[in-house]
């Protein structure tokens, strides 16, 4: 029986998409001497290797959600639910009798249910945290997926002449992007999700100083 594996990355950013990855297999074999594990314990260059290996070899599909949809989707549903339906797509391109996801909410039982049911209860759903560090499908979604969005990033700090850095909000040279981005312009940059409260605080702080500098 072929099984599935499901993963995203740039869950938590502030720039860039996110971006959710499903990969088909039928054995864990090839993808163990492969070498692949969880994306974050890769190197870049590594993980470029693996992406060529994976797409060549592998049944593999993946989706994107810009910065833009994110704050829009969020107006009427949670990150949780906006990954939850990008699941159940992708489940929907790839569709085998056994799904493993990384599981982004704390109730692991709670979403492999909800996800079932998206899915029209079709598919056995094994949702769980880390599962890009115990199931090497797993492990081969993250790497697909973690890949396009570090392609995306390096897309975006091109359309603007310098580097954003990673994109998330842990990363100094991101975050002063941002932050003389608004000072100067008064709104966020393309490709930020304005909903997140660092941006939020950015783009209040900017407006202030300017009412009190009148």
């Amino acid at each position: 029986m072929n099984y599935c594996g499901i993963d995203e990355a740039g869950r938590g950013s502030v720039m860039g998409p996110l971006v959710v990855a499903i990969v088909r297999t039928d054995s864990d074999g090839d993808l163990m001497s492969m070498g692949v594990k969880d994306s974050k314990k890769l190197t870049p260059h590594r993980r470029e290797v693996l992406y060529e290996k994976i797409f060549g070899n592998y049944e593999t599909e993946f989706l994107e959600v810009s910065a833009e949809e994110i704050d829009s989707l969020r107006k009427k549903m949670s990150l949780n639910e906006i990954e939850l339906d990008m699941f159940a797509e992708a489940v929907g391109k790839l569709p085998s009798g056994l799904v493993y996801a990384d599981c982004p909410d704390v109730n692991t039982s709670a979403f492999s249910s909800r996800l079932s049911r998206k899915c029209g209860n079709r598919f056995k759903i094994v949702a769980e945290h880390k599962a890009d560090d115990k199931y090497p499908v797993v492990s081969a979604a993250s790497i697909v997926a973690k890949v396009i969005r570090d392609r995306r990033i390096k897309e975006i700090s091109e359309e603007f002449g310098e580097s954003v850095g990673s994109g998330y909000p842990s990363d100094r040279v991101t975050m002063d992007f941002i932050e003389r981005w608004i000072k100067e312009k008064g709104v966020p940059p393309p490709n930020t999700r304005c909903s997140w409260e660092s941006v939020r605080n950015l783009t209040t702080l900017a407006a202030n100083t300017k009412i009190s500098d009148w």
